[in-house]
């Protein structure tokens, strides 16, 4: 057997693995500062081409290595809700207030002043139910706060409660004698109880306290208009909304008074600047609709009525009347249609019960429209309406 003489094995150079390591480590590197310089570049919104940034749109960057963490976002205290729930109510900005609002009691379920203050918001909404639970769950957590108290009595007078209303707003001036908005509350319940000079002489003393509160200019006003002194009522709303030109009720106020002294172009445009203020009113739009129904404009008060629906899917009046305006209008299948969920959510009214009844009569559908005429003459014996609808209907 033929054998190759031995030789040393050769030794081999380590260069090739180095360079190889390198070049391997060179490409990881590249590949992940270029990954980290993107998501800086993205973090930054400069714009790239095809993963590469725009050179001259890149701003000094000191390193390229991992971004730093980015804090976790930490929740603020309850008072920061509330406080920052008041700013956006004094910017008009009502759906953000409730939202803070309603978040300081879910962090706080105790703090009172965040019900009361979510409550007056649902007050000027005439969300009156969820309003009155809201007001009465701040009076239960801390009955000795006058504010608390006032807002209650705001959100008793307003759901129609005069009476009760003026209780609570005198506990809130004996809690505190120097609070406006106490006896502000108090002036407008003692005018909704047909006390209007009582109401004139409280809302002087609110003014006295706090001549500067857009609350307490209001309803002074109010005071001023049912004494029928709708010029000095006029100059009253005003000045509240040069202090807040956010509170849409206080447009309302102004239309109607307006319309009192025949003043149809000057009540459509604060009506008009009602529903700008909060578009979250339904009775902005629905009073705007009204005026228009008013003046044979039934296509627009219809457009109205359907606003005050989008705003609030549950406001009762703006079914029947937009009802009302589609009867006008011949349109008796959608009118029964409305005028019945209307009536669903509480409406109670002779009105709209022969509205129904002669939409029924029209559509020749007597045994539906018997029933709605005879309602009517349970509570008004002597309707003309009624009675001649049920003659012809039964004839």
């Amino acid at each position: 057997m033929y054998l190759h003489p031995w030789k040393p094995a050769q030794k081999q150079s380590l260069w090739p693995w180095l360079l190889l390591l390198l070049t391997l480590a060179g490409v990881g590197w590249y590949g992940y500062s270029k990954r980290a310089l993107i998501q800086t570049l993205i973090r930054q919104q400069i714009p790239l081409i095809q993963g590469v940034p725009i050179l001259q749109d890149i701003p000094a960057l000191k390193t390229l290595g991992n971004p730093p963490p980015t804090p976790s976002p930490t929740e603020i205290s309850p008072v920061e809700h509330i406080a920052a729930g008041d700013s956006f109510f004094k910017q008009g900005k009502y759906n953000q207030a409730i939202a803070e609002y309603r978040r300081a009691t879910e962090v706080d379920p105790q703090l009172s002043a965040a019900y009361a203050r979510w409550a007056r918001i649902l007050t000027l909404r005439h969300k009156h139910t969820e309003a009155l639970q809201l007001a009465q769950r701040a009076v239960e957590i801390n009955a000795e706060s006058a504010e608390n108290q006032a807002i209650l009595g705001m959100a008793l007078d307003w759901g129609g409660r005069p009476v009760e209303a003026i209780a609570t707003c005198l506990k809130a001036t004996r809690l505190d004698s120097k609070l406006s908005l106490g006896y502000a509350c108090l002036a407008e319940a003692y005018a909704d109880a047909g006390r209007p000079t009582e109401a004139y002489e409280t809302a002087k003393k609110a003014v006295e306290l706090d001549a500067a509160n857009p609350f307490v200019r209001r309803n002074l006003g109010y005071a001023y208009e049912t004494l029928g002194r709708y010029e000095d009522a006029i100059r009253e709303y005003q000045a509240a909304l040069d202090t807040d030109p956010y509170l849409a009720f206080i447009y309302l106020d102004l239309g109607r008074n307006y319309l009192v002294q025949g003043k149809l172009d000057e009540a459509t445009q604060q009506l008009e600047r009602a529903t700008q203020a909060d578009p979250g009113d339904p009775q902005s739009f629905d009073q705007l609709g009204w005026t228009h129904l008013g003046q044979g404009l039934y296509e627009l008060s219809t457009s109205e009525f359907e606003k005050a629906l989008e705003a609030d899917p549950n406001y009762a009046v703006a079914y029947v009347h937009l009802g009302m305006s589609l009867y006008m209008q011949n349109n008796y299948e959608e009118a029964i249609v409305h005028l019945e969920k209307g009536i669903a959510l509480g409406v109670r009214s002779e009105e709209y019960y022969y509205l129904l009844g002669s939409a029924y009569a029209y559509l020749e559908q007597c045994d539906k429209a018997i029933p709605w005429f005879e309602k009517v003459l349970v509570t008004s014996p002597s309707s003309q309406g009624a009675k001649q609808g049920l003659a012809d209907c039964r004839r």
